[in-house]
């Protein structure tokens, strides 16, 4: 009889094990499980984290991601409206919002990033084929200001009506309407970059150089016109600051010898003989120089003085 007992609680805790090991599973944040019975699903999708319950053995637990997923399409080859092939690689963020269907519709991540593929380069491709060049790579928001928008072949065009943000946005609203019945929510896409083929890419190139090339004379014949304007403003203002300097030295230098007049007058009118002298004097260091040889008359004023020095010199010597 013990030893029965003892079996019996050995199966007990045998089973009470094996149900803890395999009947409890922990659902972490981030996470969401769907519960199946012989590959039936067994109520809707766990998405509250926490310890949860099983039948042990018989069911069996799926666990799918809760958190935002990334989707990198690859680069693909697409003609737009105006006839210009470009290379597209496409990012999208998506998550999965239902995983009971999602398990029964898709099954695997990676089957969803297949069945995404199909969906998001399908939706793209039509876009950018409704869509000229210029709303490819230019952005919503963009402004021209001072540069003029061209195409690949060289035709200028106008800014885009919608731009590569309008666009993505339209990509992810066309797409979204598909990917519910799958139980996807698809969150945004997006252009990571946009290249020229090999055949467009050197008329593109050669377009921005002389684009470029342009505005840098634009901006350079703008510099010459202030260049011009500044150094005329300081020619004029120079010319002001000379004809007005000028004109005080001349009122300098006629008060200067308006004075020397008075001067001269008032001494001359004192002592006219002692002034005629010595404006005889300065006649004759003008005059008399080196070998000089001068003919005067008797009546010369040149001569009086002279004369008188001679008188002078004889009076002297005796």
């Amino acid at each position: 009889m013990k030893k029965i007992i003892q079996i019996v609680l050995l199966i007990i805790v045998v089973a009470l094990t094996i149900t803890v090991w395999d009947g409890f599973f922990i659902l972490d944040e981030g996470q969401q499980a769907v519960v199946t019975q012989f590959g039936r699903p067994v109520g809707g999708s766990l998405t509250e984290a926490g310890l949860k319950f099983k039948t042990p053995f018989i069911q069996k637990v799926n666990f799918f991601e809760k958190k935002i997923l990334i989707w990198d399409g690859e680069p693909n080859q697409i003609p737009t409206n105006d006839k210009t092939y470009i290379y597209l690689d496409t990012t999208a963020r998506w998550r999965i919002t239902d995983a009971l269907r999602f398990m029964q519709a898709v099954g695997t991540e990676t089957r969803a990033m297949s069945l995404l593929a199909d969906i998001i380069d399908g939706t793209v491709r039509d876009m950018v084929n409704k869509n000229n060049l210029i709303e490819i790579i230019r952005s919503s928001d963009w402004s021209p200001e001072f540069m003029v928008s061209v195409t690949a072949s060289g035709e200028l065009v106008h800014p885009p009506e919608l731009g590569r943000d309008k666009i993505s946005e339209l990509i992810q609203q066309s797409a979204s309407r598909v990917t519910p019945q799958y139980g996807i929510e698809l969150l945004g896409v997006m252009f990571k970059r946009a290249n020229y083929i090999d055949t467009v890419r050197e008329r593109v190139y050669d377009r921005m150089i002389s684009e470029r090339k342009r505005i840098a004379a634009e901006k350079r014949s703008l510099g010459e016109g202030s260049k011009a304007e500044i150094l005329g403003r300081v020619e004029r203002e120079f010319k002001e600051i000379t004809s007005g300097a000028q004109m005080e030295a001349l009122t300098i230098e006629g008060k200067a010898d308006a004075e020397a007049t008075r001067i001269y007058g008032e001494t001359y009118s004192r002592h006219p003989e002692f002034y005629s002298f010595q404006k005889s004097l300065e006649s004759y260091r003008n005059i008399i120089a080196g070998n000089t040889s001068l003919i005067l008359t008797s009546d010369s004023d040149l001569f009086q003085y002279l004369e008188e020095i001679k008188g002078v010199r004889k009076e002297a010597t005796q």
